[in-house]
């Protein structure tokens, strides 16, 4: 294997010092435009790839940002390795039928939420010229994986109670942490969230009108959830104007995922009685609930209304429509990254708290008919 040029060769290549490769590479600006182009005709004739170690050691950054999400689905099965390098090992080849009319009877969970957010930050983190790792918190392992990326990026973004308090103190010692999602608890972190309650009690306003509080159902996301504990302040918000008490209000308690919503149709479907509508706490959820109630003959929004909340694109997509509240969730993902530079270049400054606007989408499955 030939050996890989180094910055020596290139400033050889070029006629140039190696400072002024340094420079095109870094600051290019601040370099004359003949010498630039002769440098980088020098860079693509030799493939010359600048080292990001050693660029770390010099500017004492690595130039790689972490998203760090917890693993909210359980742990996949995971099979023996499809490839190891043994002549026994098994080699997928050709193509295979599948009879899938009716569609698979097992839906594998989406986090559809975290790939917008994720979008979102992986594009601004290429804007700014870093490189974004990405790691998802799965079982007992899930404290060191976070632990590890700790020891491998500028700065963290992390979700709001994806660690434990303390973890995420230690953590922040050794590198800025931005926070998603939640309200600030009078502690030192930046931090960037959605109008959750304001955007729960519009939409809670509009469909609980004309309905008595026996009528309604709030199916709620895990309980450790900043997102799900502002949703339902801004539920509870819009009964209480009305002269409600909220707590008089049926509640079930889910996890974000379809099939909490599943459960939840199968054990309304098997009650005395349905409510008229769900205030669910997110659209996995929701559609969850919406695709097993129509299985049993439940019709949305005729005999019930369904409700959600994050604007997926898989609710536009369902039938009837998913009415819900569209955060603007790769506009989350920019926001981090947008906050963690600002922070990277300057560590003394006030931590800082962006609340980002949401929009209620009325659709078909809380059309009252």
């Amino acid at each position: 294997m030939a050996k890989a040029p180094t910055v020596y060769d290139v400033a050889a290549h070029a006629g140039v010092s190696i400072a002024t490769v340094s420079r095109v590479l870094t600051r290019p600006d601040d370099v004359r435009a003949a010498t630039r182009e002769k440098v980088l005709a020098s860079v693509g004739e030799l493939g010359y790839v600048p080292s990001g170690a050693a660029r770390g050691l010099a500017a004492r950054r690595t130039g790689v940002l972490g998203l760090y999400f917890p693993g909210f689905d359980a742990m996949d099965e995971i099979d023996d390795a499809v490839f190891t390098g043994a002549d026994d090992a098994p080699h997928a080849t050709g193509a295979e039928l599948v009879d899938d009319i009716g569609g698979p009877s097992e839906v594998r969970q989406l986090n559809l939420y975290f790939d917008e957010v994720l979008r979102g930050a992986e594009l601004e983190a290429w804007r700014r010229g870093f490189v974004l790792m990405v790691g998802i918190g799965r079982g007992d392992n899930a404290e060191q994986t976070v632990r590890d990326m700790a020891g491998r990026v500028d700065g963290l973004v992390m979700l709001a109670q994806s660690v434990p308090d303390d973890v995420l103190a230690q953590l922040s010692r050794r590198v800025p942490v931005v926070v998603v999602a939640g309200p600030r608890r009078e502690d030192a972190y930046d931090h960037v969230s959605v109008a959750n309650t304001e955007g729960m009690r519009a939409l809670t306003e509009h469909v609980a009108a004309g309905l008595e509080p026996d009528e309604l159902l709030y199916l709620s996301g895990p309980a450790d959830s900043p997102d799900d504990a502002e949703r339902w302040e801004g539920f509870c918000q819009a009964l209480e104007a009305r002269g409600v008490d909220a707590s008089t209000v049926p509640i079930l308690r889910g996890d974000f995922t379809r099939e909490a919503g599943r459960r939840a149709a199968a054990e309304l479907a098997a009650g005395e009685r349905m409510p008229r509508a769900i205030v669910c706490a997110n659209d996995q959820t929701a559609l969850g609930l919406m695709e097993a109630l129509q299985a049993r003959g439940i019709r949305v929004p005729e005999d019930v209304l369904v409700t959600g909340f994050d604007g997926i694109e898989a609710g536009a997509l369902a039938t009837p429509r998913l009415t819900t509240i569209r955060q603007p969730m790769d506009d989350l993902g920019r926001a981090a990254i947008q906050v963690m530079a600002r922070r990277l270049d300057d560590r003394e400054q006030a931590p800082l708290s962006i609340r980002l606007p949401v929009k209620v989408l009325l659709r078909e499955s809380s059309e009252r008919r």
